[in-house]
């Protein structure tokens, strides 16, 4: 739904938060804009998506007091706290009228999602197995490319805020894309060889989400920029923009969750002993300095 609200340029379509044209956000005649405003039932859909996620993540937090694990309590309780920042970013954007906030908004968005992939992997049943499997194939090379994507990936969603919100750095956002594509396949691939499950499906989540974030960009940049060569010419507001770019914009938060996902798995299991690939054995030394 943010997505969507950028794509369509309807980010202020109200003027007023938390209120919807000074109605109370539940109250508000939603579907009477569907057709009549599209702008406004955009945004109006994504303050409700917004409250949903907000209600969720109170029932979340409040169940975890029933679970006797510290470690869940702190956990949910930050992704409400996170859900409550994220709203009142978003509130922000409306009243200051800011595209730089819009575009905040948006990344923390993304980095709020990967939070909750990363609650709910630990939650897994499974979670318990994985971290007992041993792996002696991930290296210093791939877990250094594993750890850094990220990073990488999270600096070019910056670069593609920046491109969608204030239409530029264009080029900057294109060499990202590579960047990224390089860092995420020697990592995926480096994760796929691995001995542990959990790494292993990590890996495949992140080559799979790579893939289409690929094929998404290209068409990104052929409906909103055309390509004169071969006599396509882009239409502003088409549904096929308006739908690839949207999407385009929502796989990056998945190739962001998968590479994050993957980063604190390898963690995990480093500090848990079970990546023999990544433990150094140095030899004793004796009292006087000498080596034995």
């Amino acid at each position: 739904m943010g997505a969507l609200v950028t794509t369509l340029n309807a980010g202020m379509a109200f003027a007023d938060w938390p209120s919807s044209d000074g109605q109370n956000m539940l109250l508000y005649p939603w579907f009477r804009d569907f057709a009549a405003n599209p702008e406004k039932f955009t945004e109006h859909g994504h303050r409700l998506a917004g409250m949903l996620i907000g209600f969720v993540s109170v029932c979340l937090a409040l169940t975890s007091y029933w679970v006797d694990r510290t470690w869940v309590k702190w956990f949910t309780t930050a992704i409400l706290l996170s859900v409550i920042a994220q709203g009142v970013l978003g509130g922000a954007r409306v009243l200051l009228d800011r595209q730089l906030l819009a575009m905040l908004h948006s990344v923390t968005g993304a980095a709020f999602f990967s939070l909750c992939v990363v609650f709910r992997l630990m939650c897994s049943p499974k979670w318990s197995d994985w971290r007992q499997e041993r792996d002696e194939r991930v290296g210093p090379l791939i877990a250094s490319s594993v750890v850094l994507t990220p990073v990488i990936i999270l600096a070019q969603y910056v670069l593609g805020g920046a491109l969608r919100h204030f239409h530029t750095m264009l080029d900057e956002h294109l060499a990202g894309a590579a960047i990224v594509t390089l860092s995420a396949s020697l990592a995926a691939f480096g994760l796929i060889r691995s001995q542990n499950g959990l790494l292993r499906r990590s890996g495949l989540m992140m080559i799979c989400a790579l893939l289409l974030q690929v094929i998404l960009g290209g068409g990104s940049y052929l409906t909103k920029l055309g390509l004169p060569q071969i006599g396509y010419v882009a239409v502003a507001g088409s549904l096929s923009q308006t739908v690839i770019c949207s999407m385009h914009t929502v796989f990056g938060m998945f190739l962001l969750s998968s590479s994050v996902v993957a980063a604190t798995s390898m963690a995990v299991l480093h500090k848990a002993g079970r990546l023999g690939g990544l433990q150094l054995e140095l030899s004793a030394v004796g009292d006087r300095g000498t080596a034995t």
